[in-house]
């Protein structure tokens, strides 16, 4: 039988018992420690990530009451509150165990123990336990900060979407390829509400957004010690969504050696932490994203062919806005309701001169621009009329300065261009600059290197 990941504390004066339920417990799960005094059950447990504590009820002679027990059990959950405890008496008093289960334990142990219960009865102590530590990660999992609007009246996109609920019921890893502001993550998340995981984590990492030295540290996790910062263990963002659905944003930016190791987490599903060198199974289902063409990144060797088909075995093509302008009238009323109750303006609408504005606009933005651009609108606007305030349209932005002295249509040329307009107009403000260019702000940062800015 396969150790349980876990780590257990047992608690204890008496070597004899230290000895014999640690021999017992470690057939079955991967760590357990002992202390035989309960003055460094907290230092230990500020420094351990700990799932389950077998605590004994007496620790003084002469005292056989188990308020010892009771006194330190107390503690632990003033550091610990959902840490479930196991508590151990030789005297074996049905008071005592009620007012030990009153108090906040899980459980009651008579000492000499039946091996069997000990083990069924930690078992589910540490099942417990990761549920707890699961709920408070994700408390807020069934509850919608956001709402969003997926119907859709365009043919492309209604392609899309019966993909998507075929596609939603498997295991299969996707790819979302699409430009920025396609609405990527959205479309991700409804992935992930419409499969049997929908109750367990959706875990998003914008790959685009971490620096390469955080990149393994954050992905994988590490071992206490496994460098100059790593103070105690710490499990990565994928181990974190154990049972459910890891959503790999700019998945184009992973660096090469990386690739590797995603390689081999996918196709094994096993994870090693940094400095670790056991492997933790692992049940996630993955999603990727990015607007990058990668199969011309595999030609150019930045992008490696074998991870390219493992992670498209089902590839979706988002349309742009400008592909799918029926939707237009249903987003923007969509925004415009978002943000008349925000900014507490009910009486704002959207006539059909404004919408045939909207229609007739580029956005190269795509929905993230239409978003922002109904927000500015808003909140600019009077209490009654609906002024809209358009961006600047992308015609007028690749329009030909001759200090840019644009002598060819080369995309990487035009790109500088555009991330010099777009710094001059917010005067130098990396955040703003990004959000106009549909980029994160580490991506600006990376083309801003690359064209030396």
């Amino acid at each position: 039988m396969r150790k349980k990941e876990a780590h257990i504390l047992i608690v204890d004066d008496d070597e004899d018992i230290l000895f014999s339920a640690r021999v017992w417990l470690k057939k079955f799960f991967t760590e357990v420690s002992c202390l035989s005094q309960p003055k460094n059950i907290l230092k230990f447990l500020s420094e351990q990530q700990v799932d389950t504590v077998l605590l004994d009820m007496n620790f003084r002679k002469g005292f056989e009451n188990g308020q010892d027990g009771l006194y330190w059990m107390q503690e632990i959950k003033t550091l610990e509150p959902q840490l479930p405890i196991i508590l151990m008496t030789a005297y074996g008093e049905v008071e005592l165990a009620v007012e030990a289960l009153k108090n906040g334990a899980s459980d009651f142990i008579l000492k000499p123990w039946n091996n069997e219960k000990l083990y069924a009865s930690v078992n589910l102590a540490v099942d417990v336990s990761r549920k707890n530590k699961k709920l408070n990660q994700w408390e807020n999992i069934n509850i919608k900060t956001n709402q969003y609007q997926l119907e859709t009246q365009s043919p492309a996109m209604q392609e899309v979407m019966d993909q998507i609920e075929r596609v939603s019921a498997t295991d299969a890893n996707v790819l979302l390829l699409g430009e920025n502001g396609t609405g990527k993550y959205v479309l991700a998340e409804h992935i992930h509400e419409l499969s049997e995981r929908k109750n367990q984590p959706f875990v998003h990492i914008d790959l685009g957004s971490l620096s390469e030295n955080l990149f393994e540290s954050e992905l994988f996790g590490y071992k206490k010690g496994a460098f100059t910062d790593a103070h105690q263990d710490y499990a990565g963002k994928i181990e974190n969504a154990e049972n459910g659905t890891v959503f790999l944003d700019e998945i184009g930016n992973l660096p090469l050696h990386l690739q590797t190791k995603l390689l081999s987490l996918i196709q094994n599903r096993k994870l090693s932490r940094i400095g670790e060198n056991k492997e933790r199974l692992l049940d996630v289902r993955f999603i990727f994203a990015t607007n990058e063409n990668l199969k011309k990144a595999v030609a150019e060797n930045r992008f490696r062919k074998d991870l390219y088909y493992r992670i498209n075995t089902v590839e979706l093509n988002i349309p742009s806005l400008r592909e799918r302008l029926e939707d237009i009238p249903t987003l923007a009323d969509y925004f415009l309701d978002k943000y008349k109750q925000k900014y507490h303006k009910p009486d704002l609408v959207l006539n059909e001169a404004l919408i045939s504005e909207l229609t007739h606009y580029s956005w190269a933005g795509n929905i993230r621009e239409l978003d922002h651009c109904i927000e500015r609108s808003v909140i600019l606007s009077g209490e009654k009329n609906l002024k809209l305030l358009m961006p600047q349209d992308e015609e007028s932005m690749l329009r030909e300065p001759q200090h840019d002295n644009v002598k060819s249509l080369n995309i990487e040329e035009m790109e500088e261009i555009l991330i010099k307009k777009a710094l001059k107009k917010h005067r130098g403000n990396i955040s703003l600059a990004a959000e106009d260019l549909g980029l994160s702000r580490a991506a600006l940062y990376r083309r801003m290197e690359k064209f030396e800015l």
